[in-house]
């Protein structure tokens, strides 16, 4: 069992940056992957960017090369750094893990929202 709570959403004009984070607690020791999924109104949630056990990254086309996401040694806290942000990035923000034996865990989210 894990619990994840996310912090950092706002509005921000576009152009600018905003920094995600999301609080693990629980059992993390078996937390395997950890990453962050988005869903904007009248759309289907989508992976934005994932952390694996080995540190490996991936990241959706759409958000390739503006940012980034990140964790701690501990896996207590994943963080998306987020850049040259456009409207389209408007949508809540969810945290996600998955456990060793293949169990989902979702934060409440948080809204990010780009707009002038």
């Amino acid at each position: 069992q894990v619990q994840l709570v996310e912090s950092g959403g706002g509005l921000v004009q576009p152009g600018g940056s905003l920094r995600l984070s999301c609080a693990a607690s629980g059992s993390i020791s078996s937390i395997n992957t950890m990453g962050w999924y988005r869903q904007a109104p009248g759309k289907e949630r989508e992976l934005v960017a994932r952390i694996y056990r080995s540190g490996g990254e991936w990241y959706a086309d759409s958000v390739k090369g503006r940012f980034a996401i990140s964790r701690d040694n501990a896996k207590t806290m994943v963080n998306l750094q987020m850049s040259s942000l456009q409207p389209e990035d408007t949508a809540v923000y969810y945290c996600n893990v998955i456990t060793t034996d293949l169990k989902a865990y979702w934060g409440q989210g948080t809204q990010v929202t780009v707009s002038s």
